[in-house]
């Protein structure tokens, strides 16, 4: 790639026409800080952690959300909370580099499809609004949250009453903060992916910015 078309890429993201969209390999660098052991992230790692260490048959090793569908379906919903929860709230690790990068210069918009809260740990000392994805909700037509952070704490608001002129961090496969929630086995996705291609998985004020944006691919390799 030639220096025009990082110096091009580069400006596009500083003037937050370019949109940072993280995969687990942004997390490569982040390590617990109680016994130094990578942080799961990617598909095998995940898998692995879910289950004491061991691999898992080879047709769940394919992909985490089959796996935690497996586990699921034989321990329950809530163990799958519960293990994101342990991984991503109750275990400290060190910051990954590309957030410390992040943390900078603070784009405008960021998706995350990582569900550890670095990237709100970024933000912690300015005004924002996080976007959580859903999954298998009742009572509800759509499938995210939005929340308000006001310097201090987070607080759910509407679409009508989001501030358009706060950064805006989306995390469509969930995160620990500020309450639990996760897109993570085979149902989940199959009920997400299909509200999002009914429109009800973004919120209208996001399908509006988003129009004539670029992403930048950050740790999501586009092959297996």
């Amino acid at each position: 790639m030639s220096d025009s078309v990082f110096s091009e890429i580069l400006s596009g993201l500083y003037d937050n026409q370019v949109a940072p969209y993280l995969g687990p390999g942004v997390l490569f660098d982040a390590v617990s800080k109680i016994n130094g052991a990578p942080m799961p992230a990617d598909s095998d790692s995940l898998i692995l952690a879910m289950n004491g260490g061991k691999p898992m048959a080879p047709k769940l090793m394919y992909e985490f959300p089959r796996a935690a569908m497996n586990q699921e379906l034989k321990r329950g919903r809530n163990f799958l909370g519960q293990f994101l929860d342990k991984t991503y709230r109750d275990t400290k690790y060190s910051r990954a580099a590309i957030h410390d990068w992040l943390a900078e210069w603070k784009p405008n918009f960021v998706v995350d499809i990582n569900r550890d809260t670095q990237l709100q740990d970024s933000y912690a000392d300015e005004e924002h609004t996080l976007i959580v994805g859903l999954a298998r909700v009742v009572g509800n037509d759509f499938r995210f949250k939005i929340y308000q952070y006001d310097g201090q704490s987070y607080f759910q608001v509407e679409q009508n009453q989001v501030d358009k002129k706060l950064p805006i961090l989306f995390k469509p496969m969930g995160t620990p903060r500020p309450e639990s929630n996760y897109v993570a086995s085979d149902a989940d996705y199959v009920d997400y992916i299909t509200e999002l291609m009914g429109g009800f998985a973004i919120p209208d004020f996001l399908k509006e910015y988003r129009k004539g944006k670029k992403y930048l691919l950050i740790g999501l390799p586009l092959n297996r």
